[in-house]
């Protein structure tokens, strides 16, 4: 079944944003009178085709759902007829092609914000109230002087009201020069500025990796506390060998009293490969087993497993989120600063991440993409929707990069033109597609690389 909702959530994610993608093209390019000759979303053999208007322009939906393309009438492929010469690609003015370029990107992201739009003025936004959890003695976070139950209200000047904003706050400054000034409010004793510093480049681009910012600098967000009860067993793992059961309570991990489910995920974690003595409680009997745990590969080191799951989460406490309501004005300005926000993010992490300041683990391949389009659909329309607003946004900001091949890189050549008043040679243009296209396989193939090693450990 999750191999299902993989599939299908891919298949229709990729297909709603390369036919936004598309369109954006077409749509320009139909109003500025180019000749449109094939509108396809996917590649290869067609699976419908249709072919209509006065242009006998053909509609396709093909079998490979990787991808799509506008093809428009152009001279260099091949002879047109006279009385379209004015309707060709090359004829038409620079400022025209890189219209019609730019439209794809841009109705990308015009997509998410309108997408982000609706689901703020419909059902508003629940928000988890930014206050921190356990942090770790000694750790980056202590040193700063976090504490737990702190409020975090400003991130480098800018307010804050949720964990994401948190994490984009901290991810930024981390990624840059490692300070970060965070503005928290404490019980019993107001508001307090700190700062959280990591001066070694090394640290902060490990802290990049993801999931890695909160592990690494020592703190975690504060939760309803989760009973260290098991929620679920799989079936001939270490817990179901040892004897134990869903519904029964971990009291200790040989002998260290466990208060909750993480602090049983972090016993267990530093015992891999090893008989662990089991303390628990069934049936109002206090009982011992002795568990023989696995090992999984994680970030390099291993970390043991029983192979169990949390219980049901306990709900949140009504003081610990906040509800935000908007209007549909409101709502349009919230989603168009969300956009431009996490378009700017995503800049400076690509930007970083080629001077060295940012981990190459933070690529995503289509196996990592389509498992987050998988979990989300398994999780409602509006985590759905959610995972369509980042993607769509991902995809407007990545092709407008100058990379020749992509619709940043032809941009760039109708620019030279526009400026010179004659393109580019033909073998300077084949050239930069052999570069553009050279650099999107590394690019492919880092993301991949993370995708197996995410995998396979």
């Amino acid at each position: 079944m999750t191999l299902l909702w993989t599939l299908l959530g891919f298949i229709v994610a990729v297909s709603v944003l390369v036919t936004v993608h598309e369109y954006g093209h077409y749509w320009v390019a139909r109003k500025l009178d180019f000749k449109v000759l094939r509108f396809s979303v996917g590649f290869g053999t067609p699976l419908w085709k249709k072919v209509a208007g006065p242009d006998r322009t053909e509609y396709v939906f093909a079998a490979l759902p990787l991808g799509g393309y506008v093809k428009l009438l152009d001279e260099r492929e091949g002879p047109v007829a006279p009385a379209d010469l004015s309707r060709s690609f090359t004829r038409k003015a620079p400022w025209q092609r890189i219209l019609v370029l730019l439209a794809g990107p841009a109705f990308n992201i015009g997509f998410a914000i309108l997408v982000l739009w609706g689901m703020l003025w419909i059902s508003g936004e629940p928000q988890l109230r930014p206050v921190v959890g356990p942090v770790v003695p000694d750790s980056i976070a202590a040193q700063a002087g976090l504490q737990n139950e702190d409020e975090i209200l400003r991130v480098e000047g800018r307010a804050v009201t949720n964990h994401s904003d948190v994490l984009f706050g901290f991810i930024d400054a981390m990624s840059d020069d490692g300070r970060i000034e965070i503005e928290v409010e404490r019980r019993g004793s107001g508001r307090r500025t700190l700062e959280m510093r990591v001066d070694d480049p090394a640290v902060r681009r490990a802290l990049t990796e993801p999931t890695a910012l909160l592990r690494g600098i020592g703190m975690r967000f504060w939760t309803p506390p989760v009973p260290p009860v098991i929620g679920k067993v799989t079936a001939q793992g270490p817990a179901d060998l040892a004897g134990l059961q869903v519904g029964d309570r971990i009291l200790a991990v040989d002998g260290e009293t466990i208060k909750d489910f993480p602090a049983l995920v972090e016993a267990i974690s530093a015992r891999p490969n090893r008989d662990i003595a089991v303390e628990y409680e069934r049936g109002g009997s206090r009982l011992r087993t002795t568990v023989r745990s696995a090992a999984d590969l994680l970030e390099g080191r291993e970390v043991g497993r029983i192979r169990i799951e949390t219980p049901p989460p306990p709900p949140w406490p009504a003081d610990r989120i906040t509800q935000r309501s908007f209007g549909p004005i409101e709502a349009l300005g919230e989603s168009t600063q969300r956009a431009y926000d996490m378009t700017l993010l995503q800049a400076k992490m690509f930007a970083r991440m080629l001077f060295g300041q940012v981990s190459l683990k933070n690529l995503s391949g289509p196996i990592s993409i389509a498992e987050y389009a998988g979990a989300s659909a398994q999780s409602g329309l509006n985590e759905f929707l959610g995972f369509l607003v980042v993607i769509s946004l991902s995809l407007g900001f990545l092709n407008l990069l100058p990379i020749p091949i992509l619709d940043g890189g032809q941009i760039v050549y109708q620019l030279i033109e526009w400026a010179r008043g004659s393109p580019l040679s033909e073998r300077l243009q084949a050239l930069g597609q052999q570069i553009g296209i050279a650099l999107l396989l590394l690019l492919m193939g880092v993301a991949l690389f993370n995708d197996f090693a995410r995998q396979f450990g």
